[in-house]
C-alpha cells in the first residue's frame, strides 16, 4: 500500500498529510510573528510613543494607551509561546492557539483607532491562523509532530 501513497488506515494520501502539516507550520510561524509584533506594540504603547499611534477621542472602546500596551504585551507573549508549542504537534497547543488567535482578533479590532491598517492586517492574519489550526491533523487518535 505504500506505493500508492496511502496511510496504513487508508485515511488519505501522503500529500494531504503534508498539506495539512504545512498549514499547521504556517500557523505556528504566523503566531510567533504576530506574538513578537504584539510585544513590540505593547512596549511602544506602554512608553506612550505618540509618534507611532494615532489617538482618537470618539471611539466606543476608548481605553488608556498604557492599559492597551499591557494587554498587547501579555497577549503577545502568550501567542508567541503557543506558536512555539504548535511545532510540538500537540492538540492542546492547537486549541490554545485557536483561543488566543480569537482573543488577538478581538484586541486588534478594539485597537483599530490607534493603528487601523496594521490592526486589519493582524485580524486577517489571525483568521488564517485559526483556519490553519482547525484543519490540522486529526482522525488518527495520535498527536502529530511537525519536525
Amino acid at each position: 500500500m505504500t506505493t500508492t501513497g496511502m496511510h496504513r488506515g487508508g485515511a488519505g494520501s501522503s500529500t494531504e498529510g503534508a498539506w495539512v502539516a504545512g498549514w499547521t507550520a504556517f500557523a505556528g510561524v504566523m503566531m510567533i510573528f504576530s506574538g513578537v509584533m504584539a510585544i513590540f506594540q505593547g512596549i511602544a504603547a506602554i512608553a506612550h510613543d505618540n509618534d507611532v499611534f494615532v489617538l482618537t477621542n470618539d471611539y466606543a472602546y476608548n481605553f488608556n494607551l498604557t492599559s492597551w500596551g499591557w494587554i498587547h504585551l501579555v497577549l503577545g507573549v502568550l501567542v508567541l509561546l503557543a506558536g512555539v508549542a504548535v511545532f510540538g504537534g500537540r492538540t492542546w497547543a492547537r486549541v490554545v492557539g485557536i483561543a488566543l488567535a480569537g482573543l488577538a482578533m478581538i484586541a486588534n479590532f478594539m485597537w483599530l483607532p490607534y493603528q487601523p491598517v496594521w490592526s486589519i492586517v493582524l485580524i486577517a492574519l489571525d483568521a488564517f491562523v485559526i483556519w490553519a489550526l482547525c484543519i490540522g491533523p486529526r482522525g488518527t487518535g495520535r498527536e502529530t509532530r511537525l519536525d
